[in-house]
């Protein structure tokens, strides 16, 4: 999810529908008083007759708030910026469905886009025209793509690709990093960040050890750790989150990812970049473009489905020629290519291709990470963070974090009281120390200065 600069541009990108404004302060964070408590009666309700229905309560780990203390809140409905529960609280929202609310929840263009395409049917399992409209605009957009397949999700395009450079190469063995996530496909369940590190779990029970025994596992922002590894090992490929998201936000140094170029060229490997989380989220071209460095296969997700289930995995033709049916590598999927995907996914890139629409993006964010760490300092706490465009993250140590490793040092017991303390405020951020946050070009200078506040004051009370 990833206002705009310009009037014009936020007027034609964005479209807000106020929301009922009980117990809210409208577009500020809320004030927990004693004449205004912060009630979610329903909330708790609702995730206690879903405990019985659904492991956890939930369809998706980390949404179970186990990690940060008390229950979730159960969302009934969002728009631009902002999130409303059952009970009516509302929230600022910098989670944004984990990253695919870049124009902002329920954006009208995009909504009206999908409403047209519902009245020509909901799911195809046919070639659809839209599938080439949103190919193009995929290859256009990302140096390393020059043929995409579409998926229902980031895991599944892990999955393919994960196949495709083993069919490619004629290799097996794989190197990820660690604290890196690729999907819960079982071979990349091998110190794999995200959900696993807030549940507490190493690895998942369930996944036999020959599924992970070609995965081979190196240190983020570690090219020595790399380069032992493929002098020792004949390997398919190096795969990595170009901008790890799901240890927290931490970025990659330039001279890291050019050095995975040059050791993957040389040692006969593929480099691939998971963007299914940075894909058209900090850059028009993706990460890829923004660090200059072009992977030769990419995976993506989350934002070029505008919200809506998608994946997709890319790269260079003869890499993507084995593929079936122009190849022998076998993927399929009944609802992959599904049409309002793809117009969902359209009319959300043709939105932020407007003028304005990053700068935007990354003048709400650098204000929100900044305003966020200097009110942690002042308050006395070991804080530190950082942002790429609408990407942000920080963390409950001194740091610098540039690594798994680095961000297990984090004090997650602190991090869970300030997560409620914000909650409580009205801010929606991500219940475990472990992710990244998003902004929106829905987002606003008043929606910032509020979560700054907020922020403040909750650091003043741990």
């Amino acid at each position: 999810m990833r206002g705009v600069i310009a009037a014009c541009v936020l007027s034609l990108a964005l479209g807000f529908t106020p929301a009922p404004t009980s117990r809210v302060l409208r577009s500020t964070a809320r004030k927990a008083t004693a004449a205004e408590p912060f009630v979610t009666t329903k909330s708790e309700e609702i995730f206690k007759e879903a405990k019985d229905l659904m492991p956890g309560g939930v369809s998706s780990p980390v949404r179970a708030f186990k990690s940060v203390g008390g229950q979730p809140i159960v969302f009934d409905r969002v728009k631009g910026a902002y999130a409303y529960d059952v009970d009516g609280n509302k929230y600022i929202d910098y989670v944004g469905t984990w990253g695919p609310a870049i124009c902002g929840h329920a954006n009208d263009e995009v909504l009206d886009a999908i409403k047209e395409q519902m009245e020509k049917g909901t799911s195809f399992g046919a070639p659809c025209a839209l599938e080439n409209e949103l190919a193009k605009m995929v290859i256009d957009a990302v140096p390393s793509v020059e043929m995409v397949r579409f998926t229902n999700s980031g895991t599944e395009a892990c999955m393919g690709m994960l196949r495709l450079v083993r069919a490619h190469t004629g290799r097996e063995k794989v190197v990820k990093f660690n604290g890196c996530y690729h999907g819960h496909a079982d071979g990349f369940l091998v110190q794999a960040g995200s959900g696993v590190a807030t549940l507490g779990l190493p690895d998942s029970p369930g996944v036999p050890g020959g599924s992970t025994k070609d995965t081979l596992v190196a240190k983020y922002n570690d090219l020595d750790s790399v380069k032992a590894l493929l002098e020792e090992h004949e390997c398919a490929a190096v795969i990595l989150e170009p901008v790890v998201g799901n240890s927290g936000f931490i970025p990659p140094t330039q001279e890291f990812l050019e050095g995975l170029r040059e050791l993957t060229t040389k040692h006969g490997a593929l480099l691939v970049f998971d963007e299914v989380m940075t894909g058209f989220r900090i850059a028009y071209g993706c990460a890829q473009e923004h660090f200059g460095v072009t992977p030769d296969v990419t995976t993506m997700g989350k934002v070029i489905g505008g919200g809506l289930p998608v994946g997709a995995y890319g790269g260079r033709r003869d890499i993507m020629e084995q593929v079936a049916p122009a190849g022998p590598m076998y993927q399929a999927g009944t609802l992959s290519g599904n049409p309002l995907a793809m117009i969902s996914g359209i009319k959300t890139l043709e939105i932020l291709k407007r003028p304005g629409s990053y700068e935007h993006l990354d003048k709400m964010t650098d204000k929100l990470i900044n305003g966020i760490l200097e009110a942690g300092r002042e308050a006395g706490h070991a804080v530190c963070g950082g942002h790429i465009s609408g990407m942000f993250g920080f963390f409950f140590t001194e740091g610098p974090v540039n690594c798994f490793e680095d961000a297990s040092k984090s004090d997650t017991e602190k991090f869970g009281l300030w997560h409620r303390g914000m909650l409580e405020r009205g801010i929606y951020l991500a219940p475990s120390q472990y992710e990244a946050g998003f902004t929106s070009i829905a987002h606003t200078e008043e929606d910032v200065d509020a979560t700054i506040a907020a922020a403040r004051e909750v650091f003043a009370t741990l």
